[in-house]
């Protein structure tokens, strides 16, 4: 197999339908296999009346793709009438995938099966990220994924996504990294130094709009069309979905809300990522005297700091009810999704402060969205990168394209 880096670029279509074309197999396939992906199993006959494919098409898609191990056959459901009718399922062992995100404190690596459930998990925790630090990572993970499968299951490894901050060199002293070592990001060619230990194709994305897929995948996307997405990690960012896909741009930082302008508790203005991160929280717990890697190493165990986490919460949510209000403004967004690197009841208590003060704000001309948290959590970033191979090769993402990189 050929070495390739594909960016994940967004672009736009709508309601895909199926064609009886001979030419366009490879187009169908994927049609019935994201159908089936995304709504569970179905009869033949139903995925033939929603992808508008003849019965006899989608019958012989559906015996070759059973065939290739990407389909299960369920127990025949008897009507009234006719012949019994056979759900057919995803396979969830059909395809495998690796995700690694790489963040500002942690990277985690995952094999993720076809429907993005996590397999093998490694974590790794470091003061700031360097490339070599993060590319002997990915190696040795491979390396123990590779032993841990059997020589058919890792031949059915589609990639590896990685998810990563846009311009990680940016923002350097908000970690303490210095600014010489982490500007090496810059010079940094995945395609070189990847392509010395695996032939599998590389796609590497925005973490923040990783995780904004994942949780459009796997997630409350499921059932909402469109809506905007806020995910925290050590620095805070978002995604966009419209029409059941993830809108990247045209320069792939669509939904860069870490970006959007705020302003800290003094008045003074600054974006949104300098007011409602978690390396703010860092920073509180440094100056109440407990260790701030805790957040990290320990990320289930947040109960006995509750005195610095409540007043983070509070700042926190006051920044992000203003920001939804703000990109409601530009995307009249009915739902708004909540989450990040922290345990679900964190997620929790900020989702409901951060509703009632959005509420309590000026929204004159705005319809106030509903907020809700999302569902992944820490392993949003991870799932979304290992999900850009699977796009790659096995399902049709309606809006969205790749851009050789």
């Amino acid at each position: 197999m050929e070495e390739q880096i594909t960016e994940w670029r967004g672009g736009r279509a709508a309601n895909p339908r199926g064609t009886n074309q001979s030419g366009l197999r490879a187009y169908n396939e994927r049609l019935v296999l994201s159908m089936l992906h995304r709504q569970g199993a179905m009869a033949g006959s139903d995925v033939a009346r929603l992808a508008g494919l003849s019965a006899q098409t989608v019958s012989v898609i559906m015996r070759r793709l059973e065939q290739d191990g990407l389909l299960l056959r369920g127990d025949p459901v008897r009507g009234k009438v006719g012949k019994p009718s056979v759900p057919m399922s995803v396979n969830p062992d059909g395809a495998f995938a690796i995700g690694l995100k790489i963040g500002r404190r942690t990277a985690d690596l995952v094999l993720a099966d076809l429907m993005g459930q996590p397999r093998i998990q490694l974590h790794a925790a470091y003061r700031y990220p360097m490339p070599e630090a993060i590319v002997d990572f990915l190696k040795d993970g491979i390396a123990t994924i590779k032993r841990e499968l059997t020589k058919e299951e890792f031949g059915r490894i589609a990639g590896i996504g990685i998810a990563k901050p846009y311009e990680i060199w940016s923002w350097h002293e908000s970690i303490g990294a210095p600014e010489g070592e982490i500007a090496r990001w810059k010079l940094l060619n995945f395609e070189d130094e990847i392509a010395q230990f695996t032939h599998l194709p590389v796609y590497v994305d925005n973490d923040a709009t990783a995780a904004c897929r994942a949780e459009h995948i796997y997630g409350r996307g499921r059932e909402l069309g469109s809506f905007g997405y806020f995910y925290i990690g050590s620095f805070v960012g978002g995604g966009i979905v419209l029409n059941d896909t993830v809108f990247d741009g045209a320069l792939g930082n669509a939904g860069s809300f870490g970006s959007l302008p705020a302003r800290r508790a003094d008045g003074t203005a600054c974006q949104l990522v300098d007011a409602a991160s978690l390396y703010l929280l860092e920073a509180d717990l440094a100056r109440a005297g407990v260790d701030p890697s805790r957040l990290w190493v320990q990320p289930q165990e947040w109960s006995d700091f509750s005195d610095v986490l409540d007043d983070w919460i509070e700042r926190t949510s006051a920044q992000l009810a203003q920001a939804c209000l703000t990109v409601c403004a530009v995307v009249d967004f009915d739902t708004i999704l909540l989450d990040g690197a922290f345990p679900e009841a964190v997620r929790k208590r900020m989702v409901e402060r951060t509703r009632s003060i959005m509420s309590s704000l000026d929204h004159r001309g705005l319809i106030i969205p509903k907020l809700e948290g999302g569902t992944i959590g820490r392993n949003a970033r991870a799932l979304g990168a290992a999900s850009a191979p699977m796009f790659s090769q096995f399902l049709l993402n309606t809006h969205a394209g790749f851009a050789q990189g």
